[in-house]
């Protein structure tokens, strides 16, 4: 698969049940549909249908990032601002194959949703296992 930010070939990083694509050149990750959720559940986020009912109900938001395309549909992502304070710009296709996520908008995003777990918590899960594994790469 092809990074949707730069174009190099991704790598395919697996922990649990998540099977993300990594950019080893950008650092971006590319979520599949369901992927999400599955890594927000896995950290104990309680409701995590709902992260996909309100980036599904979310108006795009106007940006001078570049434009992505879908690596999968190939079609043109949308821009959207979620999460707590700073909220992150994700790349979503609307026509639901997933999401993507620049260099460090996964850990952004993800600590708004695990500021109520505690550090062991976090430091036994994925999101520990996937900023482990992405810092490795970047060295």
């Amino acid at each position: 698969m092809k990074c949707p930010a730069c174009g190099s070939v991704m790598v395919v990083v697996e922990h649990k049940r998540i099977e993300l694509d990594y950019c080893a050149k950008c650092h971006g990750v590319w979520f599949d549909a369901g992927e999400m959720e599955l890594l927000l559940g896995s950290i104990g986020v309680q409701d995590v249908k709902q992260f996909s009912v309100e980036m599904a109900q979310k108006p795009e938001t106007q940006t001078t990032e570049k434009k992505r395309k879908c690596p999968i549909c190939n079609g043109r992502l949308t821009k959207q601002l979620f999460g707590a304070q700073p909220e992150t710009l994700v790349d979503i296709c609307p026509r639901g194959h997933g999401l993507w996520l620049d260099g460090g908008e996964l850990e952004q995003l993800t600590k708004g949703f695990a500021e109520k777990l505690t550090k062991t918590d976090l430091r036994a899960g994925p999101i520990s296992f996937l900023s482990e594994t992405f810092r490795a790469v970047q060295k």
